[in-house]
């Protein structure tokens, strides 16, 4: 029998990747990666010039991405199929080979393979590698701390109802807003709400190539790509309040 080894291969930037997680993706054979139709993937592109010449590629394409509402029932129906599918092609690849599953960031933070990794543990020998997850490389981008003493950080989805985001926002100190692309706007009405916005920055393509950071109040928007994330900074304790 073989192994699926997923592979966290951090925020972007190859040069971000573990040496443990080099290594396997060096050596592999065969591999595995999500990607949207059409498209040649994020965890692909990140391993761009790593992989061995003779390597066996399954691109995993979503069925749907943003297309429809991720709480329709239609959605849930095609994502669920969709895992299930592969689940049973990957079981079958490794009762021969060793597959490696490419993923962005650390893969339980948040991560695709959570999902096949549900369905496929006790029937296969899985190892996931730990990646550096992607706020991280956008609050270095930053170049601020994004917690200091006892700030509180609250991780948050922008899918979020907005009054249930303001309520989040108004009782964080440090915040980490994932999934904004079509939810900017909400975002920042309910950071101008809670009086948070002028803290607020957008990083697009942290630590990748087209890399961009910018105060939130001054981005236009309809400005904003799927991957961006916005962070607001904490105010805790402070190397000269403490002298």
């Amino acid at each position: 029998m073989g192994r699926i080894i997923c592979c966290g291969l951090g925020p972007g930037d190859p040069d971000l990747m573990s040496v443990r997680a080099d290594r396997e993706v060096r050596a592999a054979r065969h591999v595995a990666y999500f990607r949207k139709k059409g498209r040649p993937g994020q965890a692909r592109r990140i391993v761009d010039g790593l992989l061995a010449k003779d390597i066996c590629e399954y691109p995993m394409e979503y069925p749907v991405t943003t297309e429809i509402a991720f709480d329709s029932p239609e959605y849930v129906r095609l994502l669920a199929g969709f895992y299930d599918e592969w689940a049973e092609r990957l079981a079958r690849l490794t009762r021969a080979v060793d597959v490696v599953v490419l993923c962005e960031g650390d893969p339980y933070f948040y991560g695709s393979f959570m999902h096949l990794h549900a369905r496929l543990q006790g029937r296969i020998e899985i190892e996931v590698v730990a990646g550096i997850p992607g706020m991280a490389g956008c609050w270095n981008s930053v170049g601020q701390p994004i917690a200091l003493g006892d700030d509180v950080m609250t991780v948050l989805m922008g899918t979020l109802p907005e009054h249930e985001l303001e309520r989040r926002v108004r009782n964080s100190d440090a915040l980490v807003i994932m999934k904004t692309g079509r939810n900017l706007r909400k975002v920042r009405r309910a950071l101008a709400v809670a009086g948070r916005l002028d803290d607020a920055w957008l990083i697009e393509r942290g630590t990748m190539p087209g890399e961009r950071v910018a105060r939130l109040r001054d981005v236009d928007e309809a400005d904003c790509p799927y991957f961006a994330i916005v962070l607001v900074h904490g105010q805790g304790r402070r190397m000269e309040s403490a002298e």
